[in-house]
């Protein structure tokens, strides 16, 4: 695929970038050249190749699901104004 002075022109209104004449023929080029590098990339068969969500086979350390604070539930609500089957209570505000 190759772009036109036309495309290059609105790309770089729709991205709000002002170029000149004389850039405009290198932003082209710039542009064609990483076009080609994606229809090279999609050229490629990757059928039977499995998705990969890292390069490296790399594993996630996990310390062990374990308690460490005491249940201070109840400590906690004993100063709220009301309370219900362990869940704060609060006025109504939306009618």
């Amino acid at each position: 695929m190759s772009l036109s002075d036309d495309q290059i022109r609105r790309i770089a209104k729709l991205a709000r970038i002002a170029i000149g004449e004389a850039e405009s023929a290198e932003v082209r080029e710039r542009l064609n050249r990483v076009l080609g590098l994606i229809d090279q990339l999609q050229a490629v068969d990757t059928t039977g190749i499995e998705p990969m969500s890292h390069a490296l086979d790399v594993v996630q350390p996990l310390r062990a699901d374990a308690v460490t604070e005491p249940d201070r539930r109840a400590d906690c609500q004993a100063g709220a104004p009301a309370v219900e089957g362990g869940l704060y209570l609060v006025p109504k505000v939306i009618e």
